[in-house]
């Protein structure tokens, strides 16, 4: 027992550094790919007009990747000061907070962003499944699966109540029926589709079984029992 106790220890930190590994190639090959257009944003994000930057696909994905080191200090802020205060699995939930944050919010906002009939064309919806598909093409349907993944990946394991692909699939389709909801309100030019709900539950629901291995551990994690309290001596 103790001899296997003490060899997957070991094997948890090896494939901890392999996976952070992966993840920093991957990031790497995704800014080698994006290189160029986004060298054509840095000038304008640089000068801090918003024109050109972050009304631009490009531009928010530039400042995402320049707010990747903001991202890496909050969550050790909030896991050291967690630990200070000797809550248990901080740097997890400390992790899992900020990647919710930081994977989704760029996402939703490239989303949300108005198109050149914004205000002027009225609202469209497309109720009919499957569709729209044929028009997305491969880098739509990537993007949309993109959407709402960090929130899947990283919710089962900061909360236990979702740490479920069923939930997920549903959190994902009602955040998702939110977003095409506003677009169809504040008429940005965009079409309320159906299958966009589809596809960006599809993407939290995949990215919850890419983390189910941490979020199956915590959730079937016994809770520790209160100690009783010593009887008073007589």
């Amino acid at each position: 027992m103790n001899r296997s106790a003490s060899l997957s220890a070991p094997l948890r930190r090896a494939g901890g550094i392999v996976l952070t590994g992966l993840a920093i190639l991957g990031l790497a090959g995704v800014a080698f790919v994006a290189r160029r257009p986004l060298m054509m944003s840095a000038p304008t994000c640089l000068a801090g007009r918003w024109h050109g930057c972050l009304d631009t696909e490009n531009g928010v994905l530039l400042m995402t990747l320049v707010a990747l080191p903001l991202a890496a200090l909050a969550a050790w802020a909030l896991a050291r000061r967690r630990r200070a205060a000797g809550a248990a699995s901080a740097w997890r939930r400390s992790l899992a907070e900020v990647g919710m944050v930081y994977g989704t919010v760029p996402f939703v906002w490239m989303t949300m962003m108005p198109g050149p009939g914004a205000g002027i064309v009225p609202g469209r919806v497309s109720l009919v499944p499957l569709r729209d598909l044929l028009t997305m093409g491969p880098i739509g349907i990537g993007g949309n699966l993109l959407v709402f993944a960090a929130l899947g990946f990283f919710a089962p394991m900061r909360f236990a109540a979702l740490a479920s692909v069923p939930r997920i699939l549903a959190l994902g389709a009602g955040c998702s029926v939110m977003v095409e909801t506003a677009q169809y309100v504040l008429r940005l030019d965009r079409v309320s589709s159906v299958d966009d709900v589809l596809i960006n539950a599809a993407g939290a629901a995949l990215a919850a079984l890419a983390s189910r291995r941490w979020w199956r551990a915590t959730a079937e994690t016994p809770p520790e029992r209160p100690r009783p309290a010593p009887a008073p001596a007589d």
